[in-house]
């Protein structure tokens, strides 16, 4: 297993699907705006060097209700931090079990999107996995979409590029991987809801997966 050997201090990344949205995704639903300002009130204790979220509205609310919550830390868009597919895999990658289920998934994904969303999944790893520079631990909050969530739980559990897929996330749930130098990358927390109240938690799942 390759270990995270660049950087002197331990990264704690925090990551964060946007909130419940609207059917036309042009921003929160009520119970988006709540889980927000719920997930905020959780996470006010932490020193956060800075918020990064992506720029579409669901996006983009969701960080600033949190944002909201917290004291003096910068809140920063970014694309890196977007909706984009970061991995479209051959045939050949995927279980034979999965792969027709996986490819019709993926069928409407274009050649450019592909492309595109590959680089920003690249970036991603550069920008927000890995031990930190400096002396001190850095606390960084990412606003973004479950493919992305997907994206960086499957690096930090060192499984191949196609296994994103089926790893899903709740609106405004919590998950938190850690980066210590000279360790490999450990998921701390997926998927934590315990900061909503049951009527709030599980929103983007189908009825039939809520617990």
């Amino acid at each position: 297993m390759q270990l995270e050997t660049t950087g002197t201090a331990t990264r704690y990344l925090y990551l964060v699907r946007h909130g419940e949205a609207l059917p036309d995704e042009s921003g929160l639903t009520e119970a988006g705006r709540q889980q927000a300002t719920l997930l905020g009130r959780r996470l006010r204790d932490i020193p956060f060097a800075a918020v990064h979220h992506g720029p579409l509205p669901r996006a983009a609310q969701t960080a600033h209700l949190i944002h909201d919550q917290l004291k003096n830390v910068p809140l920063l868009p970014s694309e890196v931090a977007g909706d984009y597919v970061p991995h479209v895999p051959p045939r050949h990658e995927l279980p034979s079990e999965a792969a027709d289920f996986y490819l019709r998934f993926l069928a409407d994904t274009t050649g450019d999107e592909r492309e595109q969303g590959a680089a920003l999944a690249r970036r991603a790893l550069d920008l927000f996995t890995g031990p930190a520079d400096g002396g001190e631990d850095r606390h960084e909050l990412v606003v973004t979409h479950n493919f992305l969530v997907a994206w960086l739980v499957r690096d930090a559990m060192h499984a191949p590029p196609w296994r994103w897929l089926g790893l899903n996330h709740a609106n405004a749930a919590l998950t938190v991987i850690r980066y210590a130098p000279g360790r490999a990358a450990s998921v701390l927390v997926t998927n934590d809801m315990r900061h909503l109240p049951s009527e709030l938690r599980w929103t983007g799942f189908p009825p039939e997966y809520h617990v």
